[in-house]
């Protein structure tokens, strides 16, 4: 099997280069063939000489992968379906919203999170993504070229495969890569202090908390990671850093009917976020298979909106997108592999 070239650095393709007897700016040159030009094969690579291309063919392919499937919603959001080895899928959401264009990308192959409301955490964890099987998706979807966002909030926990995310967002922001500016990335997550510590001091992308619950007790129920690192840990964290320039933290709240949606969590919401310059962003609970929780009416997100404006938190509600097709966040992977086992059990 060849090595894929695309996900690797302007390091590490000097280390090729070298290692192959190429010089050192051919590294430049492979790189601008595939974060620029996005060729899909060596060959392509015309501005190296016929020697090169064919020594690199021999042990090197681009890499990419094009998507198995794909849903499409009524409102334009599209869930596209990647394979991820033998049996496995990721998802990959594009969510159209007028002039704004959002990726939302996967990082790991299912998740070890165990979050009581997501339908990814059930299907176990089966890996860690490479940088370039992360950035795959940006390229392989059709509205690649005519994305303003990317958000990692989509299968796994970004923080848990930290070194592929680092390295997957040096590959977008740098100019010998993607050249995106990183005020258009966000990188989601539960809460990993340690690797929360990397993610600041390696990356200018904003970042996103996943917090569901003021309350110790009802956030472990939701999140068993609570246990390992408090949301008070957290908020001591990010407190170090300064959120007043142009990189933004923001808390993910998502609003379950009669659990975490009363006065006293708006309370106790305004309490542990006072003086920290963030926003809230209020997210409808897609309701999954087997689930006691329930998801609330508008008018029910609406009024704690209305309530923690009131305490002084900048708080919008997320619009819920591709209720008509597999809308949260699992559901179409979960499918998938249920019909994968299904199938190789009818052969046998």
């Amino acid at each position: 099997m060849k090595e894929p070239l695309f996900g690797k650095t302007l390091a590490e393709l000097q280390e090729i280069v070298l290692a192959e007897g190429l010089p050192r700016y051919a590294a430049q040159q492979i790189a601008r063939w595939l974060y620029d030009k996005r060729v899909a094969s060596p060959d392509a690579m015309t501005n190296l000489s016929k020697e090169a291309r064919q020594r690199l063919s021999e042990r090197y392919q681009v890499g990419l992968a094009a998507p198995l499937s794909e849903q499409v919603s009524r409102d334009g959001t599209k869930k596209y379906l990647f394979p991820a080895g033998s049996g496995r899928f990721i998802e990959t959401a594009y969510i159209p919203d007028r002039d704004r264009h959002t990726l939302c990308i996967s990082t790991q192959v299912g998740c070890k999170m165990g979050c009581l409301f997501c339908m990814t955490g059930r299907q176990g964890f089966h890996g860690n993504l490479t940088a370039g099987e992360i950035l795959n998706q940006v390229v392989s979807v059709p509205e690649g070229p005519q994305l303003t966002n990317i958000v990692y909030m989509g299968m796994g926990e970004p923080l848990d495969n930290i070194e592929a995310v680092l390295k997957s967002l040096e590959i977008l922001t740098a100019p010998w890569g993607f050249a995106w500016s990183p005020r258009r990335i966000t990188v989601s997550t539960i809460g990993l202090l340690p690797a929360m510590k990397d993610f600041m001091e390696r990356s200018q992308a904003h970042l996103a908390i996943s917090l569901h619950s003021p309350f110790d007790e009802e956030r472990q129920q939701l999140m068993p990671v609570q246990r390992k690192h408090p949301i008070r840990e957290i908020l001591d964290f990010v407190r170090q850093y300064d959120w007043t320039g142009q990189r933004r933290i923001s808390f993910e709240y998502i609003l379950f009917k009669g659990l975490n949606d009363t006065p006293a969590h708006v309370k106790e919401l305004a309490r542990l976020l006072n003086g920290l310059k963030c926003r809230i962003n209020l997210i409808r609970f897609h309701e999954i298979p087997d689930s006691t929780l329930k998801s609330p009416s508008m008018k029910e997100l609406e009024q704690f909106r209305d309530r923690l404006k009131a305490k002084g938190i900048l708080t919008t509600i997320r619009r819920s997108r591709g209720q008509d097709i597999d809308a949260a966040c699992g559901l179409l992977s979960t499918r998938k592999v249920k019909e994968s086992k299904s199938q190789r059990v009818e052969k046998v």
